[in-house]
């Protein structure tokens, strides 16, 4: 039996992406991504609870979240969830659980409580760099088959 493994956030960015290349020449883009939760306890007391993400972007998505979202900005996510480990440099074990971004979509027109802090907005897709078969105003997607193990940076 086959599985799913999709996630779908929106929130807003918590810091510029930060583009790398991996040494065979793919681009990398790191990014963390804020979802708040809000709701009103019994006592009336209204709460909020925040979750930081961490999300990676590859080939051409990589870069154009790299040009196009900044800390602050609105955004939606589409993508695989993925846990990775490695050992750090003391040879203490480390793990980090991320989303690997697959569709991207910019929101709202700058920084959140900016205008167009609406979700419902349309995307931004600029037209010149749309990828192949996509129109204006699309989300800009990833081939998963662009990720190739030996390009990983970890």
């Amino acid at each position: 039996m086959a599985g799913v493994n999709k996630v779908i956030l929106i929130g807003n960015l918590g810091k510029d992406p930060e583009l790398r290349y991996t040494p065979g020449g793919q681009p990398t883009a790191n990014f963390t991504l804020a979802t708040t939760e809000r709701w009103t306890d019994k006592n009336g007391q209204r709460q909020d609870r925040t979750e930081w993400h961490n999300i990676v972007a590859w080939g051409k998505l990589a870069e154009l979240v790299n040009q196009y979202l900044k800390k602050g900005r609105p955004a939606y996510i589409e993508g695989r969830l993925a846990y990775r480990s490695w050992d750090d440099r003391d040879g203490n074990k480390k793990y980090r659980t991320e989303i690997v971004a697959l569709t991207v979509q910019f929101l709202g027109s700058g920084p959140a409580g900016g205008a167009g802090n609406d979700a419902s907005q349309e995307s931004y897709s600029p037209p010149e760099i749309a990828p192949k078969g996509s129109a204006e105003g699309e989300s800009f997607s990833q081939d998963p088959g662009l990720i190739v193990e030996e390009n990983l940076p970890f």
